[in-house]
């Protein structure tokens, strides 16, 4: 059987781009068990609720829901449970430092399977205001309306 090439993205967090100023990403590997894993493959999850922490210089991510497995049985795990992240000792010690600093936090941005392995992005996020966040959705209104402009005059112009 081949193995699996490629990123195959089974859930992103864009509530967490709107809450917060992402300030750097990493990527980490996750600790699961087979029915995790099974759902994962079905294409079920939810960060929306997820945060990670640095606890005894091991990273540990938190709320993030994983349905049960349908076809499981007394094997299943529980849905919203703590769940390891794999990351070198040097990652875990500089995100450790980063985050003592006041109003930054650790969120989940997506988890996919890369290369056949479930892996995790995870941001250092600084929170935004309200005034923050209506600035980025104008921002964002703004960059479509150009765009639409945009490729109406292309194809007017193509047109005569």
């Amino acid at each position: 059987m081949p193995r699996e090439t490629g990123r195959k993205v089974i859930a992103q967090n864009k509530r967490a781009r709107h809450e917060y100023f992402i300030e750097d990403t990493y990527e980490a590997g996750l600790v699961l068990t087979g029915t995790e894993v099974k759902s994962l493959r079905e294409g079920r999850a939810n960060l929306t609720d997820g945060f990670a922490a640095v606890e005894n210089d091991e990273a540990w991510l938190y709320n993030v829901h994983i349905p049960e497995y349908t076809q499981g049985t007394w094997t299943n795990h529980s849905a919203k449970r703590k769940r390891k992240m794999l990351l070198h000792r040097k990652e875990i010690g500089k995100i450790y430092a980063t985050l003592r600093e006041k109003g930054l936090t650790l969120v989940p941005l997506a988890l996919y399977f890369k290369d056949g392995r479930a892996k995790i992005e995870i941001g250092i996020g600084r929170g935004k205001k309200d005034y923050d966040k209506r600035q980025t959705l104008r921002e964002k209104q703004d960059n479509r309306d150009m765009s639409r402009a945009m490729s109406n005059a292309v194809r007017r112009k193509g047109g005569r």
